[in-house]
């Protein structure tokens, strides 16, 4: 099993020249295996392992998700209430006034809230320096240095998406997901991650921001340079010492270790072995739960617009059904799953952006050759 795994595995590193990859296999609560490829520092020759730390992108959606379904646990959120009704201002799209934008809609992807310009030119070296506040609050209210109805929002009312129309999956919108966590506890988010979600499950090298954790264990992440990126001079997000001359499409770079406002959308930094502690909470019934069974079930449930919430249905090639998400940033492509069938779980990382279907084959790989186990 392992050297079937570690074929296919080398074997992709090898045909799209990735840096490294982390996994590991869940089952009965537990990490029954892990393993790292590769190089979490190709200049210095650090290798890939478990215990290597990234920022693990849109995954971290999970982890939000999760907080924001404690508090509706306990009876602080209203799911089909306006989000307005716990912030400091109102949210609408301003095409459709008359309405709501929900915290279901929100976690489903049907706020018609849309990643627009602003959004993809917040991101920067280092932690993020606006207040995320602040920041959505100029993003989504008129008059905002950063608010553009028609860029911001889609044409489509909340709750509505037909099929001929543009895709609802929205970063913003959990940003303004982990605004609600703070307006409704009254603590900022990263604290309340930790005070809730990681301190219990024994989480204590994973954070949001690059302070939470120990950055000699963070991989680089290394990003595909295109021509056109070279070209516009913008979001190259370059690693620190490292000039224009020196960059050629084509070749890998070293990024910088980056931020933006909406953090909790993208920007949870753990390994493979301390968000297997988080995965185990979903996929194994008979341990350490977050939230209640039942609560896991109406999120995997369809009852929201058509959609789940937060998760994703993938089906295997066997026709197995996995609960998962996917993460994706300069220099980073994850994975997360669970089979409910057998409570098997596994996670992908890679410190490269340019994979090609690697994420793809592997998950298959690691879910058919973990019942060998």
């Amino acid at each position: 099993m392992r050297s079937s795994i570690d074929a296919v595995i080398e074997g992709k590193l090898k045909d799209f020249s990735i840096p490294g990859s982390a996994v590991g296999i869940v089952q009965n609560g537990r990490l029954v295996w892990a393993k790292g490829y590769g190089w979490a520092d190709v200049t210095r020759k650090v290798p890939m392992t478990p215990k290597t730390i990234m920022n693990i992108g849109s995954i971290s959606k999970t982890i939000t998700a999760t907080a924001v379904m404690q508090l509706w646990e306990r009876g602080l959120i209203d799911l089909d209430a306006d989000v307005s009704r716990y912030l400091t201002y109102q949210v609408v799209n301003p095409k459709h006034p008359s309405v709501a934008i929900t915290t279901r809609r929100l976690l489903n992807h049907r706020s018609s809230i849309r990643d627009g310009k602003s959004y993809w030119e917040s991101y920067a070296c280092g932690d993020p320096t606006a207040a995320l506040g602040d920041w959505l609050e100029a993003y989504l209210t008129s008059g905002g240095a950063y608010f553009d109805a028609d860029d911001n929002f889609h044409g489509w009312a909340p709750g509505i998406l037909e099929r001929d129309q543009p895709g609802g999956y929205c970063n913003v919108a959990y940003g303004l997901l982990g605004r609600l966590v703070e307006c409704v506890t009254g603590a900022r988010f990263n604290d309340y991650c930790a005070h809730h979600i990681f301190t219990p499950l024994g989480m204590n090298s994973t954070g949001w921001y690059l302070g939470d954790v120990n950055l000699d264990r963070h991989a680089v992440l290394y990003g595909k340079i295109t021509k056109e990126k070279l070209e516009s001079g913008r979001q190259l997000l370059a690693a620190p010492g490292l000039t224009i001359d020196e960059l050629t499409p084509g070749a890998r770079m070293p990024h910088c270790l980056y931020s933006y406002p909406t953090y909790m959308e993208g920007l949870a930094r753990t390994s493979v072995e301390e968000l297997s502690l988080f995965l185990a909470t979903y996929a194994y019934r008979g341990g350490n739960q977050l939230l209640k069974q039942s609560t896991i079930n109406l999120m995997l449930s369809d009852v929201h617009d058509g959609r789940p919430l937060c998760w994703n249905r993938l089906i295997l090639e066997n026709g197995d059904v996995i609960w998962g998400h996917a993460g994706s940033d300069p220099g980073v492509k994850t994975y997360m799953g669970f089979r409910e069938m057998d409570e098997t779980g596994v996670i992908i990382y890679f410190n490269g952006d340019d994979i090609g279907d690697s994420k793809e084959i592997i998950t298959e790989s690691l879910f058919f050759n973990a019942a060998t186990l």
